[in-house]
């Protein structure tokens, strides 16, 4: 049985609002990038449909944090999105893989320890991407902003990975090792 993506987001996001039309924009250009780079490793046989479900989901949490820029007016730090978006798929009792995209594909996955040693606001548990299907929604995430500052910018796979190394060192290794098998 396929998912209704967007009426999970509903569940969360009023159509017609600007936050629901960034978030679903930008998971519908992620979902298409994603479906591309899948397309593209027919040998590893992704699972297409999760892949497009799951790419509309990954940031159902941002709604909880804070990101002016993209009018996020809640309480949590915004890195924390991944996770509490975790937890509202969770919670309406979705296939746990859904809540693992959501939780893995900030940065390129962050480790518990780049948690620990950054005192980031996170769980102190690994949470970098493990399955294909959620190592490429991850790595297609990387293309697009959701700020409409930068989001009709095509974003090199350089620039990823500049932007990534900026956050960490980790993250640009594991993101450049995508973009290698990935053909990006």
């Amino acid at each position: 049985m396929k998912l209704d993506s967007l009426q999970i987001i509903e569940k969360f996001y009023d159509p017609g609002t600007r936050l629901y039309d960034i978030l679903v924009g930008h998971s519908r250009i992620v979902a298409e990038k994603s479906l591309e780079i899948a397309r593209g490793l027919p040998h590893l046989n992704p699972d297409l449909d999760f892949i497009e479900t799951a790419a509309m989901l990954h940031d159902i949490g941002i709604f909880l944090t804070r990101s002016e820029s993209i009018g996020c007016l809640g309480k949590a730090a915004y890195v924390c999105h991944g996770y509490l978006g975790r937890e509202l798929l969770d919670d309406l009792g979705l296939p746990p893989e859904y809540g693992l995209v959501s939780e893995r594909h900030t940065g390129a996955g962050i480790t518990r320890e780049n948690i620990v040693l950054n005192k980031l606001p996170l769980p102190q548990r690994e949470m970098v991407p493990l399955s294909l299907e959620e190592k490429i929604i991850c790595a297609a995430d990387k293309y697009h902003s959701k700020n409409p500052k930068f989001s009709g910018r095509n974003i090199t796979t350089a620039e990823v990975v500049e932007e990534l190394r900026k956050i960490n060192d980790d993250h640009a290794g594991r993101f450049s090792i995508w973009a290698k098998e990935f053909g990006l």
